[in-house]
């Protein structure tokens, strides 16, 4: 079992990976606050509340309302888990357990991390929890 507190990739590899979801993170904010704001009653700022858009008082009006605001929603729904998923990875980075998978506390591939820099978990042990052979 590998020690949590030891980092097993250099830092230029962990400087690279942090630089990456700083970006991710101001992308993912900025796609958020042009269709949504943000929820002042959590104060770390990461829940974000859908605008209901007004298109006008006619019927077809109310309908096109519903619809784009439910499209949003799902969106938004979606890119809050994204959020979450990026400071989280931000905080292991700062903790120094980016890269140790939760599950087994070895160190996750380089190319997984690479592919997706938010990845919590090894390849191995995301497979043996969804049963995939």
């Amino acid at each position: 079992m590998t020690d949590k507190t030891k980092q097993p990739f250099d830092q230029t590899f962990l400087d690279d990976i942090k630089e990456r979801l700083i970006e991710e993170k101001a992308r993912l904010e900025k796609e958020l606050h042009t269709f949504t704001k943000k929820n002042p009653n959590i104060k770390d700022g990461s829940d974000f509340d859908a605008t209901f858009p007004n298109y006008g008082d006619e019927e077809d009006d109310s309908v096109h309302e519903v619809a784009d605001y439910s499209v949003n929603k799902t969106l938004e729904i979606t890119l809050e888990k994204q959020l979450r998923d990026v400071n989280k990875a931000l905080e292991r980075l700062d903790e120094g357990t980016y890269g140790i998978c939760k599950y087994t506390n070895k160190p996750i591939d380089k190319k997984r991390l690479l592919a997706r820099p938010t990845s919590s978990s090894s390849i191995e042990a995301k497979k043996l929890l969804t049963n995939e052979a």
